[in-house]
Parts: C-alpha cells; sequence; structure tokens
C-alpha cells in the first residue's frame, strides 16, 4: 500500500523510490522524475569515493549536481576502504546529499575486483565498518543496498542481517537477485521478506516493478516501501502512475508528442550537464529505446538516432516520430 516512509528522522510523504541506473540517473534524468512522478527520493549514479576524494568536481559534476527543482537525492557511493568512505559521506553531504547510499550489489567486475560492489556482501565484518564510517560521519540518513544469496550457495543473508542491525544503518534496500543472475531470473521475494522478517529498520524492496502487478507482488512481502528501477527510464511519471492505480484514482498517460519532449528535455538537460551536444547524444542513443518502448516505428527512430549529432537534428527527429499521428 501507498504509506508514508519513515526513515531515521525523516518523513516522505509516500514509499516509491526512483533507483539507481548507470549511465541514467544524473540531475537531468531526476528533475523529469521528479516534474512528472516525485518519487519519495532519487539516487544518484553510483560514483566513486576514489573518485570524490582526488578528482576535482569538474570530473565528477556529472554525479554530484543537483537539479534545483528537484525533490529529496540519495548520494550512492562505492567504497571499500572505511576512512575512504567516511571522507566520501563528509562530501556528497557538503554537496547536499538528503540521504546516503554504500553500493554493496553491483556485480560488474571491475567493481567486485576492487573489493567494492557484490563482494562486500561476503566479508560482513568489513560490511560493518564500512556502515558506521558512514554514520559517524553524517548527520544524513544512510544504508547499503544489496543483492540477495537466493538460489546460490553462498548463503551471507544472515550475516548482512547482523552487520546492518550492530551497525546501526538506518534503512536496507534489497534487490532480490544473487549477484550472479540477471534479469531473466525472476526476483525472489521470499528473500526480501527474509530481510523484512529479519531487520528492525524499514526494507526497501527492488526488483522487476514495472507495473501495478508486480508492484503489488512487492508490496505483499511486507518491505516498507519499493524501488522503481529500470522501468521508470522513458517513463518519467511510472511512480505517479502506480501511486494512482494503487489507489484506485484516474490516470492519465502522456501522449507520444508529450513523451517525445520529455525524452528531448532529458537530453538537452544532459548536454548542459556535460557542456557538449555530442556526448549528450551519444549518451541518449543508449537510453532512447526506452522513450520509444511503445512507439509504432520504434526500430527505425532507432535507426535514425545512429545518425543524430546534434540537438537540431534531434528536434526534428522527435517530430517525426513522436508525432501522435506517426505510425
Amino acid at each position: 500500500m501507498i504509506q508514508p516512509l519513515h526513515i531515521a528522522q525523516s518523513t516522505f510523504s509516500h514509499n516509491l523510490v526512483q533507483g539507481p541506473l548507470a549511465g541514467v540517473s544524473c540531475a537531468p534524468f531526476r528533475a523529469l522524475a521528479w516534474q512528472h512522478s516525485k518519487p519519495a527520493f532519487s539516487y544518484t549514479e553510483m560514483i566513486s569515493c576514489k573518485t570524490l576524494i582526488h578528482q576535482s568536481k569538474s570530473s565528477h559534476i556529472r554525479f554530484v549536481q543537483k537539479d534545483p527543482h528537484e525533490g529529496h537525492v540519495c548520494f550512492q557511493l562505492s567504497a571499500k576502504d572505511p576512512k575512504e568512505l567516511g571522507l566520501g559521506a563528509k562530501i556528497v553531504t557538503d554537496y547536499g546529499a538528503d540521504l546516503i547510499d554504500l553500493n554493496c550489489g553491483c556485480p560488474v567486475k571491475k567493481i567486485r575486483s576492487k573489493g567494492a560492489g557484490s563482494h562486500l556482501l561476503s566479508e560482513p565484518t568489513k560490511l560493518y565498518q564500512l556502515i558506521r564510517a558512514m554514520k559517524e560521519n553524517t548527520d544524513r540518513p544512510v544504508s547499503i543496498k544489496i543483492r540477495v544469496d537466493a538460489r546460490s550457495d553462498d548463503c551471507f543473508n544472515e550475516d548482512i542481517v547482523k552487520a546492518v542491525s550492530d551497525a546501526g544503518a538506518d534503512f536496507i534496500t534489497v534487490h532480490g537477485r544473487h549477484w550472479t543472475e540477471g534479469y531473466d531470473v525472476s526476483c525472489s521475494y521470499d528473500d526480501i521478506r527474509f530481510f523484512v522478517e529479519s531487520l528492525k529498520i524499514p526494507v526497501i524492496g527492488n526488483g522487476d516493478i514495472a507495473d501495478i502487478d508486480s508492484l503489488k507482488q512487492m508490496l505483499q512481502t511486507g518491505c516498507t516501501g519499493a524501488m522503481i528501477g529500470r522501468a521508470g527510464v522513458g517513463q518519467p511519471w511510472l511512480i505517479a502512475q502506480l501511486r494512482s492505480e494503487l489507489q484506485d484514482t484516474p490516470f492519465v498517460k502522456p501522449s507520444n508528442q508529450e513523451i517525445g519532449e520529455m525524452f528531448f528535455t532529458h537530453v538537452k538537460g544532459l548536454s548542459e550537464l556535460l557542456q557538449t551536444e555530442k556526448f549528450a547524444i551519444i549518451q541518449a542513443r543508449k537510453f532512447a529505446k526506452y522513450y520509444a518502448r511503445m512507439m509504432p516505428q520504434k526500430l527505425q527512430f532507432l535507426d535514425a538516432m545512429t545518425h543524430c549529432d546534434n540537438l537540431s537534428q534531434l528536434t526534428e527527429l522527435i517530430g517525426a516520430y513522436f508525432n501522435d499521428c506517426a505510425g
């Protein structure tokens, strides 16, 4: 059910969150989600504490910049060293983080090989130290985002519960898959339910939420809130739609033309953030498919995007393909 979300001393008006997405969830994306959905809060892209500490702000501006019109933001950090994480927590607190999260679920090899991301699930003592480092260096609510042991032989769920409880994390987000499992493997709701029943802090469930039925299935685990992930890309209105449908109130989806305008706003904002149209367009090619997911001429549009080089050309493409009469 939709209900207020209480985390530490903070209260949010509802319990649906927009999650972190590599290459997507920087300020322009979050601002669109806020404008059209007003999530309880949204996440930054994951950022390495080493980058925060050792590189200039100009090199990581896309990770730390907040849009003046967006709501609460949770900064997601990557680290394996408690001292570095503590300093990283201080830095993002100064940048305006409303909440701070440690990524403990990333399955990417280059992250795991550094001892970060999902590698931390096998080191509960280190995890305890990392959570304490965040708690001791910020007054903002802190959390970790994890994967579960699920169908593997790892059996680390109980150790994670103890580390999180002993260290005093304010909430936890649980993605219901093992770190080796892809999206073709279904979310393990039983594992999420285990954390709900074992912890006294809010548990936010994550995995496969794309519509009202999948949201209801997640909330049936008893989790305090739910995190929308990939489904939110190209659908910045999705959380508003889910809230309406869960409360049996009418919701009107945007027209094709309005979706095209959202796509342009996203890319234009990205070009301003990166200070280059070229790289913004190159990145937009990767998430264009999500805005075009329901378009009759999706494949033609995506092919045309590969030849698009600037915002002027993008305007023409959007006019041609996102017209309500197109297709």
